[in-house]
């Protein structure tokens, strides 16, 4: 065993012996004094996570209820896991941002339906565990209706804010939700005279409780408000996202609430929650913030899609049950379990400031009952991952401290004690543990201080690590996969399909003998929210990313009216998020009368084409594709259409349904299987046509 690893357990076993045995005040120590005689801080407003930007939650509707529910409560119960105490979520736009699409309420002017999606649900299902969680709603996208004739949703910015408060009105009217807190346009510019008619329509309409928070970007807006007192009376307060722990001077000087409305956005192992454990510190600390927002709320989207498992905790299968409670929802417990919206935070050098060693402390008082809470990190990792920009890196050494009790806390005899240690070297971490109680002799007492520790104090005798039976065992995406759609209720969205562009929603076919069936449902392009991208057609992923050898067939429908002009299967596909139009893989486009077979979505990279007899009417249809190591086949209703060699690259991904426009399409029967079942049907396709069928063309 050499030195260094000696020395290391030596520092272990001081902190565990000096922070949770009886203390005696010995020898002089620096400093840290709590005192609220010489005033308080700014009020404490919460911590939250943010389910959206995009379709970050998408699975977990999905999930078999018994599971779905232990979820819920990590994230939502009170004193029992995360217990956040914000909701932030997307107004859906129909466009692509981030990990999926959500759906809007309005996909066109004449259009509003307040079933769509999953964050009504999820927002319910939040209240439920926690009445006095605040709710947040912010558009990412804007269907593309409301650019009238523009890409900006500020071409009318009547029509924009009457689109925003349809949507605060339909969570009211449809779900008995109040949204406290709406926002601009997600990381986008914003408009002060939107902004300013977005104020007077929701005082108009009854909402004058909502307050706005702008503009969810950087900081520019405090410029802006310094020199407008019509927008600064608009604006309840400011949102950035992705500080790096400060704020600009103009910021502090509006006197507004300053928010971290977006942070973290990390990778939520050891390293990431030890950035999440800085940030909900030293937001204050260094910037003033008094509400921080974790993108995202849970990881709940399919690994391979961008910034997988950037969420508080994880859960990427409901065919399995399976899920983790990550570092982050146990990190949060320390603020959120022992304090309250509401609460204030004590003065700077009184109560809020920088450990003499490294490391950071905030004190937060209640405004009533003389509750007291402490928390301090001490976190040394490089958080690199902290991205947005990184935190700034600077040195923690292990430290005695002596906690000084002053003004209306002088008398505090103990205080209840919450531990969190995180281990680096791959032994086992140590997560929200309760220790013996802090004992105070007139005010004082020393506690030692590790590395990468995150200690709570207080005076609340609440505080629970909730913790349920062992989440099922993983397991991969089962096969054979089928879906008729029938199952769901109309309006919702399918399980499993997440879409990339557009919106796929479950209503009810014309044609009897289909039933329920999933419908494409955006007729024009939206107006999109990742940058870069000029067109995009309407699809979406399903399964594992992993997959190679695949068959997939589905039904589908183009019905006469405000129609696409075709549409696509596709396997290998090796793009979500906002690089999904590049995308490539092995694509199947069926038009009127023709088939494409590509190599992208783009449909740049073509690997065959032709013509079939009879042409595509309103009528039902199948279309088949399998996928072989380097042959690619496709069918439509039974006919053979192509046996081709196709490139070696992607070797895998998603399968993947669409359009290859924007405009209506249904689609039925989806059947998802390996490539040995497939092989049956497609040689039974190419016999019919008594054409010769190559599995594995070389």
């Amino acid at each position: 065993m050499g030195a260094s690893q000696n020395n290391r357990i030596g520092v272990v076993i001081t902190t565990i012996l000096c922070l949770f045995l009886p203390l005696v005040i010995s020898g002089p120590h620096p400093e840290v004094v709590f005192d609220d005689s010489v005033g308080f801080g700014r009020t404490f407003e919460g911590i939250g996570g943010l389910s959206g930007g995009g379709a970050t939650s998408k699975l977990l509707v999905n999930y078999p209820k018994k599971q779905r529910d232990q979820i819920l409560d990590y994230l939502f119960k009170p004193n029992f896991g995360a217990s956040l105490q914000i909701f932030k979520v997307e107004i859906g736009g129909d466009a692509q941002s981030t990990d999926g699409t959500e759906a809007s309420h309005m996909h066109n002017s004449w259009d509003e339906n307040y079933n769509r999606g999953y964050e009504w649900w999820l927002m319910k299902e939040a209240k439920l565990r926690n009445p006095n969680i605040i709710l947040y709603g912010l558009p990412w996208g804007f269907p593309g209706w409301i650019g009238q004739g523009t890409r900006s949703p500020y071409a009318n910015v009547n029509v924009t804010a009457d689109y925003v408060v349809r949507w605060i009105n339909g969570a009211k009217k449809y779900h008995n939700l109040t949204i406290d807190f709406v926002g601009i346009w997600n990381e986008k510019h914003y408009d002060i005279t939107y902004i300013k008619t977005l104020r007077d329509l929701l005082d108009k309409r009854g909402f004058e409780n909502t307050k706005i928070i702008a503009a969810d970007g950087k900081w520019q807006i405090a410029e802006d408000m310094l020199k407008d007192s019509g927008l600064t009376k608009a604006i309840y307060g400011i949102g950035c996202h992705y500080p790096g722990t400060t704020s600009s001077k103009s910021a502090v000087t509006t006197g507004k609430p300053l928010w971290s409305s977006e942070d973290y956005s990390t990778y939520n192992d050891l390293q990431g929650g030890g950035c999440w454990a800085r940030i909900l510190n030293q937001n204050y600390v260094n910037g003033l913030m008094t509400a921080t927002i974790s993108w995202n709320l849970i990881a709940s989207y399919y690994p391979s899609l961008p910034f997988f498992r950037d969420g508080l905790m994880t859960a990427v299968e409901p065919w399995s049950g399976n899920y983790s409670v990550d570092s982050p929802i146990w990190l949060t417990a320390h603020t959120t379990q022992f304090s309250s919206i509401g609460w204030k935070y004590l003065s700077h050098n009184a109560g809020v400031g920088k450990l003499p060693k490294g490391g950071s402390y905030v004190a937060l008082a209640s405004p009533v009952g003389n509750q007291l809470t402490i928390v301090i990190e001490t976190m040394t990792h490089d958080h690199s991952r902290c991205i947005r920009p990184a935190l700034p890196k600077y040195s923690v050494e292990p430290q005695i401290v002596t906690i000084t009790l002053k003004g209306s806390y002088a008398p505090i005899t103990e205080m209840n004690v919450w531990y969190s240690r995180l281990d680096f070297t791959g032994a086992p971490s140590t997560f929200f543990e309760r220790k013996e109680t802090l004992k105070f002799k007139v005010g004082m007492a020393n506690i030692h201080l590790g590395l990468d520790e995150v200690i709570t104090l207080t005076t609340l005798s609440v505080g629970q690590k909730g913790s349920f039976p062992k989440a099922p065992p993983s397991a991969p995406f089962p096969l054979p996969y089928k879906d008729d759609f029938e199952t769901y209720t109309q309006f919702q969205e399918p399980f499993h399909l997440t879409p990339q562009t557009g919106s796929i929603e479950v209503v009810k076919s014309q044609n009897a003998s289909h039933g329920l069936v999933a419908r494409s449902t955006v007729i024009h392009p939206p107006l999109s929210w990742c940058s870069g991208i000029t067109l995009s057609f309407p699809f979406a992923v399903i399964g594992d990313y992993n997959w190679k050898d695949i068959f997939v067939e589905i039904d589908f429908n183009i019905p006469p009216v405000n129609a696409t002009s075709g549409v696509f299967i596709a396997a290998r596909v090796d793009q979500g998020g906002c690089k999904s139009w590049g995308a490539h893989g092995i694509f199947m486009f069926i038009q009127r009368s023709k088939f494409f077979v590509t190599n992208d979505l783009a449909r740049t990279s073509e690997i065959d084409s032709g013509f079939f007899p009879h042409q595509l009417s309103d009528t039902w249809h199948r279309i088949s594709l399998y996928v072989k190591s380097n042959t690619a086949s496709g069918a439509i209703d039974g006919q053979a259409l192509f046996n081709v060699t196709i490139p070696t690259k992607p070797a895998n991904g998603f399968v993947a349904i669409g359009t290859d426009d924007f405009g209506l399409a249904d689609f039925d029967n989806l059947l998802i299987t390996s490539h040995t079942d497939g092989l049956f049907k497609m040689k039974s396709y190419f016999h019919h046509n008594d054409l010769k069928f190559v599995p594995e063309k070389h």
